[in-house]
């Protein structure tokens, strides 16, 4: 059986929406935009030699 007590012990809140979205867009993550920049670049690159 459940122990409310306890469980209220460890409920952690969610983030707020706000909190959310910063904790998401401070992350520096590679995406298919900075993959594709840096292939052009490459390719670029290559080009000019």
């Amino acid at each position: 059986m459940l122990d409310f007590e306890e469980e209220i012990k460890k409920f952690q809140p969610s983030m707020e929406v706000e909190e959310a979205e910063r904790a998401i867009w401070d992350r520096d993550l590679t995406d298919m935009t900075d993959i594709l920049k840096e292939m052009v670049a490459r390719r670029n690159e290559e080009g000019r030699r």
